[in-house]
């Protein structure tokens, strides 16, 4: 009932078709230029800029001369970190065929996964440089959201990872669906929480606070932050396709439940953040800071 109510409502509302988007930027015999490429490579270079800008103030737990490394461990640690846990999360019948988990320009990655792989690539990078891993996440959190911002984006573009049925005046009608009824635009909702919200909550801590001196609560802020905006978004969005069943029977989507530890292991670095401060010696010489 509700769903035929929705259909029928549809023809007052946005046809996607209508906004004149492309997944394809352009196309030269067998290479294309997409949009979701080109919104890892933006996100990638303003979080570059962005960590260049952290890292000249005082107290920076590296030296400007560590960035560069960080992006890379980073980026590496998101395209690994993202695809493997698209696969075992989303995907797992991929296994079967192992040629597919390396078809990247398929499409197919978690921001799950990727938090796991960049972590792990900071944690090898700070610890053979000598340096206060956790400070070190603490500043490329602040960075992150220009990578989701982006990311969600190019979704949006793409057409895909569409909300649920709405009857709200600015749902869209999204081709892939196969059905002419209008849904939420969750991409653009999680733009805005996990992309301008979260960068926003992390601009202010960073720079009209002094929390990046105590390791863990900056990046306790961007995971907990993260967990909570994409589990309510969720609610607004439809499940994977071959999730559906996953999410009937437990009653919440994988994001969701992917979102618990996220949400839980956030609050435990805020709430312990104040006992591993100690004086802070920058990484590149000069006086203490508090």
């Amino acid at each position: 009932m509700i769903l035929t109510t929705v259909a029928a409502a549809a023809t007052d509302h946005i046809r996607f078709t209508d906004l004149g988007l492309n997944d394809t930027i352009f196309r030269i015999g067998w290479f294309s230029l997409k949009w979701y490429s080109i919104s890892y490579v933006a996100g990638i270079m303003a979080g570059w800029w962005y960590l260049l800008k952290l890292v000249a103030q005082p107290g920076s737990p590296m030296a400007r001369r560590h960035a560069d490394d960080v992006v890379f461990y980073a980026t590496l640690g998101v395209i690994l970190g993202g695809r493997i846990g698209y696969v075992l999360f989303y995907q797992p019948a991929m296994l079967l065929t192992p040629l597919q988990v390396f078809r990247l320009w398929d499409g197919g990655m978690s921001f799950h996964g990727g938090v796991i792989g960049t972590s792990i690539g900071l944690i090898l990078f700070a610890r053979s440089q000598g340096l206060q891993w956790l400070r070190v996440h603490d500043y490329v959190a602040c960075t992150v959201p220009f990578g989701l911002f982006f990311g969600r984006i190019a979704n949006f573009v793409n057409g895909e990872l569409y909300g649920m049925p709405s009857d709200a005046p600015w749902a869209i009608i999204f081709p892939r669906t196969g059905d002419d009824i209008a849904r939420h635009p969750s991409q653009l909702y999680e733009a805005g929480l996990e992309g301008i919200v979260l960068f926003a909550v992390l601009w202010f801590c960073f720079w009209r606070t002094k929390m990046r001196y105590e390791p863990g609560k900056l990046v306790g802020i961007f995971i907990g932050g993260y967990g909570i905006a994409r589990f309510i978004v969720e609610f607004f969005r439809e499940p994977d396709e071959q999730l559906r069943e996953f999410a009937a029977a437990t009653g919440l989507h994988m994001g969701q439940w992917l979102c618990v530890p996220m949400i839980l292991g956030g609050a435990y670095l805020i709430a312990t953040a104040k006992g591993r401060r100690e004086r802070v010696e920058p990484i590149a010489g000069g006086e203490s800071v508090a």
